[in-house]
């Protein structure tokens, strides 16, 4: 499953994460949560989250996901 890095850096920007331009600089315009599970701890999103969260086909978890 890949999910746009642009909704991640929305994600982070909610959470007040001081690691958005280290997000921006190492995180892959498309993330797939299995394959960059290393470079999305490093700027601190559980790849597991991210899965629950926009798993639903990126509806952000409108769907109470």
């Amino acid at each position: 499953m890949q999910i746009d890095k642009n909704q991640i850096l929305d994600l982070l920007r909610q959470q007040g994460s001081d690691r958005i331009s280290m997000a921006e600089q190492q995180l892959p315009d498309q993330v797939d949560p299995e394959q960059h599970a290393d470079l999305l701890s490093k700027v601190g999103i559980n790849p597991q989250d991210l899965l629950s969260k926009f798993g639903g086909g990126g509806l952000g978890g409108l769907l109470g996901g």
